[in-house]
C-alpha cells in the first residue's frame, strides 16, 4: 500500500508508517517481540524519572486473553480477535520525590510518551499497535487488579497488518492511512491567537 501521508516538513518516515489498522493476519506475537516493544517504552521521558507507566498484557490464546478481550467494546472485539496481543496501559497518579509521595501532574503525559515509544518500536519490528479507548475502564480496574491511585489510560491491539493484496475493496478503503491537520492548526508562536468572530 502506498502511503499517502506527506509531511509538510522533513521528518523520519517512521512517524508516517505508524498507523492503526483493523485488519490483522492472526499471527501470534511472540513474547520476546512484545518485550522489545516494552523495552522501548522503558526509555521514555518522565517527570522526575518517575516512570509512571504500567503495561498489562495478554497473548492470544493464553490464560489471560479472554479476560482482556472481554473488556473491549463489541465493535472492537470483532476485529481484535485477529491480533496477537492485547495491552492495557495504566499510569500512577502519584510519584515519589525524595521520600515524599505526591500527586503527579504529568503521569498521563508521561504514559503517553511511553505509549508512542511502544508503538514506534512495534513498527520497527514489523508489527502494528492499534490504540483504543473503546473498552470498560471501570471494569478493567477489578479484572486486572489495578491498584488505587492508578489511571487506566488505553488499550492496544498488537499484530501484523494484513497485506493490501489480501484486503477486500471495503477493507482497502477503511485501512488506508489517514491524514492529519496542518501544524498551523495547533502550533502558535507567542501564545494562542486572539479570538476572532
Amino acid at each position: 500500500m502506498t502511503n499517502p501521508r506527506q509531511p509538510d516538513h522533513p521528518i523520519d518516515p517512521l512517524f508516517l508508517e505508524r498507523r492503526s489498522p483493523r485488519a490483522f493476519t492472526g499471527d501470534a506475537v511472540p513474547q520476546s517481540e512484545l518485550m522489545r516493544m516494552f523495552e522501548a517504552a522503558r526509555w521514555a521521558p518522565s517527570s522526575y524519572n518517575s516512570q509512571p507507566w504500567r503495561f498489562l498484557y495478554a497473548l492470544r490464546g493464553d490464560r489471560h486473553w479472554d479476560a482482556f478481550l472481554g473488556l473491549l467494546s463489541p465493535s472492537n472485539q470483532a476485529w481484535v480477535k485477529d491480533t496477537g496481543a492485547l495491552v492495557i496501559l495504566c499510569s500512577n497518579s502519584r510519584m515519589k520525590v525524595g521520600e515524599t509521595l505526591r500527586p503527579s501532574w504529568s503521569h498521563s503525559l508521561d504514559a503517553g510518551a511511553a505509549s508512542l515509544a511502544f508503538q514506534l518500536q512495534a513498527i520497527r519490528q514489523g508489527w502494528h499497535a492499534h490504540g483504543m479507548t473503546g473498552f470498560d475502564r471501570d471494569r478493567a480496574v477489578g479484572v486486572l487488579n489495578v491498584p488505587e491511585g492508578y489511571r487506566v489510560e488505553a488499550a492496544y491491539a498488537v499484530g501484523r497488518a494484513t497485506p493490501v493484496g489480501h484486503l477486500s475493496e471495503e477493507q482497502r478503503a477503511r485501512e488506508r492511512p489517514n491524514g492529519r491537520r496542518p501544524i498551523t492548526d495547533f502550533v502558535f508562536a507567542g501564545g494562542f491567537p486572539a479570538e476572532t468572530g
